[in-house]
C-alpha cells in the first residue's frame, strides 16, 4: 500500500507556516521604525561636538522627509561623557535595553574603541561621525563597522607633509596623553620625518587636563622652528589662547590638526588668527553644494556648521545608501558594506569614496584661521584622496 499524504500534507503546512511567520517577523522589523541610538558627548569638553553631530544627522534625515530606507525613525539618546571607564556600560544600554538597530558614536577615541568591541561582537550597525581611533578601521574593523569622519592618521599626516615641504626642520610636538592625541602627533612624526624633518620633543598631559604653563615654558625653552599640536574642544581654546598669551605665537608658529580652530574660533578669539591647520572640511569651500547644506543647518538650528556637523549628515547619508540596499534592514552587514565600497558621497566637504576598511578616501585641505571673519579659509591642497593605510584590517 503507498503511504498516506496525510502526515506529508501536515507537515509542508506546517513548514509554510514557520516560513511564513519568519518572512512577516522579518518584514515587520525592515519596514517598523528605525531605532537610532546616539551615544555621544552631551555633557564637558567634547559638548558641543555632540550636539553638532546629532543636529547634522537629524538634517539629512529631515531632508528625506523623517524616513530611512522607508522607515520612520526613532531615537535614543546616551550622554557617554567622554569617559573610557563608562563605555561599555553606556553602549550596552542602546544594545541591549533599547535594542537598537544602528549605533552612532562618538568623539572620544577611547569610548569609540569600547564601542566598536560591542559593536562587532553583537553584529550591531555602527557608524562613527568623528573618533579617529586608528584601530576601528585598522585592527577593529568589521563589515558593521563604518567611519563617516576621519581617522586620527589622516589629518596629522596630512600636516606633517605640509610642513616638511614648507623647508621647517625641528618640531616639538604637544598633544592629550590618548588614542586621538597619540596617534594624530605618530603620523605627523611620520610624514614629517619622511620629508626631512625632525621632532625634537614630544610634549603630553593626561586628557582633560589643560593647565599648559609648564609646558609652554618648556617649549620656549627648546625653541624649535615650529610646534605641531592635537587638541579639540574647550581644551583647544585654552591652549590657543595660553600659547599666544605665553609670548609664543609671535616667534614659534603653530600648527595643528584642523580640530584646534574648528567650530571654536569664536571662543579663541585673535589668538587664533594665522594659525595653519589640516582638514577635511573648511567653512570657505563655497561650492554649491556646501552652500546649500550651510544655509539649511544655519536656519534650523541658528547656529553655523562644523565639521562635526558635516560628520554627522554624512553618517546619515551613508546610513542611508547603506540601507537602501537592503530594503531597510540593518543586520545585513555584508551587503551595506558592498554598496557603501561602490557609493560616492555626495558630502559638503567634498565627494568621498569609502576605503576597504571603511574609512573615507577624501582630500585634506590646509586652511589658515581668520578671527575678523570667524573662519577656517582654504589655503591650499594640503592631501588630495588620502586614504588610510589601514593597518591591521582584515575582513
Amino acid at each position: 500500500m503507498y503511504p498516506t499524504l496525510k502526515p506529508i500534507v501536515r507537515w509542508v503546512g506546517s513548514a509554510l507556516a514557520v516560513t511564513a511567520l519568519t518572512s512577516s517577523v522579518a518584514l515587520a522589523q525592515n519596514t517598523g521604525k528605525l531605532k537610532v541610538g546616539f551615544m555621544l558627548p552631551y555633557t564637558g569638553t567634547f559638548a558641543a561636538l555632540g550636539i553638532a553631530i546629532e543636529n547634522g544627522f537629524r538634517q539629512h534625515v529631515t531632508e528625506l522627509g523623517g524616513k530611512v530606507a522607508g522607515r520612520e525613525v526613532e531615537y535614543f539618546k546616551v550622554d557617554d561623557e567622554s569617559e573610557p571607564s563608562k563605555a561599555t556600560d553606556n553602549v550596552n544600554k542602546l544594545i541591549k535595553r533599547d535594542q537598537v538597530d544602528v549605533i552612532i558614536g562618538t568623539v572620544h577615541s577611547g569610548v569609540a574603541m569600547a564601542m566598536a568591541k560591542a559593536a562587532k561582537e553583537s553584529g550591531t550597525l555602527l557608524i562613527v561621525p568623528n573618533a579617529g581611533a586608528d584601530a576601528v578601521t585598522g585592527a577593529m574593523c568589521a563589515p558593521n563597522i563604518f567611519r563617516s569622519s576621519f581617522s586620527n592618521w589622516q589629518p596629522g599626516y596630512a600636516m606633517g607633509e605640509v610642513m616638511a615641504k614648507k623647508g621647517i626642520k625641528k618640531v616639538v610636538t604637544i598633544t592629550w596623553k590618548y588614542a586621538a592625541g597619540d596617534e594624530s602627533v605618530k603620523a605627523f612624526k611620520e610624514s614629517f620625518e619622511k620629508g626631512g624633518g625632525t621632532v625634537v620633543k614630544e610634549l603630553s598631559l593626561p586628557f582633560p587636563n589643560v593647565e599648559f604653563q609648564g609646558l609652554l615654558t618648556e617649549i620656549a625653552a627648546t625653541k624649535p622652528d615650529a610646534v605641531f599640536t592635537f587638541f579639540a574642544g574647550g581644551g583647544a581654546v585654552k591652549f590657543v589662547k595660553d600659547y599666544a598669551a605665553a609670548g609664543l605665537k609671535a616667534n614659534i608658529p603653530l600648527y595643528g590638526s584642523g580640530f584646534l580652530t574648528d567650530g571654536i574660533i569664536d571662543a579663541e578669539g585673535p589668538a587664533a588668527e594665522g594659525i595653519l591647520t589640516t582638514l577635511h572640511y573648511a567653512d570657505s569651500l563655497n561650492t554649491k553644494r556646501d552652500n546649500a547644506f550651510r544655509l539649511t543647518y544655519a536656519k534650523t538650528f541658528r547656529m553655523q556648521p562644523d565639521v562635526y556637523a558635516v560628520q554627522g549628515y554624512d553618517a546619515a547619508q551613508m546610513l542611508s545608501i547603506g540601507l537602501n540596499a537592503t530594503k531597510g534592514d540593518a543586520t545585513k552587514a555584508v551587503d551595506i558594506s558592498a554598496a557603501l565600497r561602490k557609493a560616492t558621497i555626495d558630502s559638503p566637504r567634498g565627494p568621498f569614496t569609502i576605503s576597504a576598511s571603511h574609512n573615507p578616501v577624501q582630500d585634506f585641505y590646509l586652511r589658515q584661521a581668520s578671527d575678523k571673519e570667524k573662519e577656517n579659509k582654504v589655503v591650499g591642497m594640503a592631501s588630495a584622496k588620502l586614504a588610510d593605510p589601514g593597518r591591521g584590517c582584515k575582513m
